[in-house]
């Protein structure tokens, strides 16, 4: 689509009419005869002197090349723009941070498959967590492991493909055998703070208790809390066990409840897909549109044109009357 950027500038089209019916023509003196008894001459021929001016006759043609320039300046002083069709963009207003647990214990086969089976607690998470994040194709995904310290493996992104290939080459005990789960709320905190969306969730996963953090989990909720980060907690180990490999749901339901998140328990894969079929449908895609249009500027071609024209017909006329000045009389 064309259009003008200003074009009330067309208002001013008219302006040399006007200016030609409102202003005299210009006078200037020039050189004469001296004549002395210039005044006895008038009062006998009865004229009264007066100044006049001299006005240099145009041709039609020279009228015509002069409109058509300053028309085609006012169009690019109007500034003609082809505007192109909208362009779409959806902008994600969610950021989803997964934090999994890769401690030595993840790799228990106590997981009950859907086909019977028994396989190791990571197998089913990458299972179920690719899966996830194949859902989620409008918000931005990050990933961090935590065995005895927090890894970022993943900034916030919407190449959920390097997501899902990062989970699935997750190993038990890669980051260290015990869980420092505090210190992974603390290392999330830090990552949300470079985003800016409004909405922050995160969705932790863990098979023990904390055993190496510096930081307390319940501590760093709170900070999470103050900072409007939601957390949901999954639970996956043995409430039942004791030591390091016992599942700590008081701390997981605590920390989930301050936050305004959900605490999840999954004894196997098939109660661990239902766990994030739930937080896929409790956080639903958040996306703001953006539309805009390219424009593609052309004021270059009317006042390209402008010169075009005042230089062909000056130079064309000013080429005839050196030609004709040359001819023998």
């Amino acid at each position: 689509m064309y259009q003008l950027d200003f074009p009330w500038l067309l208002l001013i089209l008219p302006a040399p009419l006007i200016v030609w019916w409102l202003l005299p023509p210009h006078r200037e003196t020039s050189a004469s005869i001296r004549l002395p008894f210039f005044n006895q001459v008038a009062r006998a021929a009865g004229v009264e002197p007066t100044e006049g001016s001299v006005v240099p006759k145009r041709s039609w043609m020279q009228v015509a090349v002069d409109l058509i320039a300053w028309c085609l300046i006012v169009l690019a002083l109007a500034r003609p723009q082809y505007v192109e069709p909208p362009v779409v963009k959806n902008e994600p207003q969610r950021d989803i941070l997964l934090a999994l647990d890769l401690s030595q214990s993840m790799d228990t086969r106590d997981f009950a498959a859907p086909d019977g089976t028994s396989k190791a607690r990571v197998e089913a998470v990458r299972t179920v967590v690719s899966d996830f994040v194949s859902r989620r194709p409008g918000d931005r995904l990050g990933l961090i492991a935590f065995g005895d310290a927090p890894y970022p493996l993943a900034p916030f992104t919407m190449d959920h493909a390097l997501v899902k290939n990062l989970v699935e080459s997750l190993l038990p005990g890669i980051a260290g055998p015990r869980t420092a789960m505090g210190d992974s709320l603390g290392l999330a905190i830090r990552m949300f703070e470079k985003t800016t969306v409004p909405q922050k969730v995160l969705i932790l996963l863990t098979d023990g208790n904390d055993t190496a953090s510096k930081m307390p989990p319940l501590k760093a909720a709170g900070i999470a809390k103050s900072k409007q980060i939601v957390i949901h907690t999954v639970g996956i180990g043995d409430p039942a066990a004791t030591g390091e490999d016992k599942l700590d749901t008081a701390s997981l339901e605590k920390i989930a409840t301050d936050t305004g998140g959900r605490y999840f328990f999954g004894g196997d894969q098939s109660q661990l897909q239902e766990i994030y079929d739930e937080l896929d449908r409790i956080t639903p895609e958040d996306q703001k549109q953006l539309s805009w249009r390219p424009r593609t500027e052309l004021f270059f071609w009317p006042l390209g044109g402008a010169i075009v024209t005042m230089l062909a017909w000056y130079g064309l006329t000013g080429l005839y009357s050196l030609v004709r000045n040359r001819l023998p009389a």
